[in-house]
């Protein structure tokens, strides 16, 4: 018998994937909120924060993002002065991000908002699972797809 449609939508991975990725996103964009900082946004300047600068590029391949939609989500960060993006001395076709002490700031002031939903997700989803999710969820960035391949 022939897969129907309730079948198709009931095993699709990515619908499955991008519900559960939505419902989270929001719950920790309105967590954030008072910093005035999107969940996305905090993302980047907490991956900033460890690394202080990165190339475009680099830091796409860090938080699996393709670069147009980082660069997207950078101009907001560099009008409020939270990152700067400037040609690489060394290459000038690359181009440098770079957290500012704003930046900072801003991330460790919405950190504690993090830190908080962050438990109160795991508190009610479990320690276990959430760490067995976080794992899968790596998992699924090593399955061979390249979607950002030019």
């Amino acid at each position: 018998m022939a897969d129907t449609q309730t079948d198709l939508v009931a095993t699709c991975n990515n619908l499955a994937l991008r519900k559960a990725a939505r419902y989270l996103s929001a719950t920790y964009d309105k967590a954030l909120a008072p910093t005035g900082l999107r969940a996305t946004q905090f993302s980047i300047l907490q991956k900033l924060s460890t690394c202080e600068e990165a190339t475009i590029t680099t830091l796409a391949e860090l938080i699996a993002m393709d670069r147009t939609t980082l660069a997207t989500n950078l101009k907001p960060l560099a009008r409020e002065g939270l990152v700067t993006v400037e040609p690489s001395p060394t290459d000038r076709r690359a181009r440098i991000v770079t957290i500012t002490p704003d930046g900072l700031a801003r991330m460790k002031t919405a950190l504690p908002l993090w830190r908080t939903v962050q438990a109160q997700f795991e508190e009610n989803f479990g320690t276990e699972k959430a760490a067995s999710l976080r794992a899968s969820l790596e998992d699924v960035l090593h399955t061979g797809f390249q979607p950002w391949a030019e």
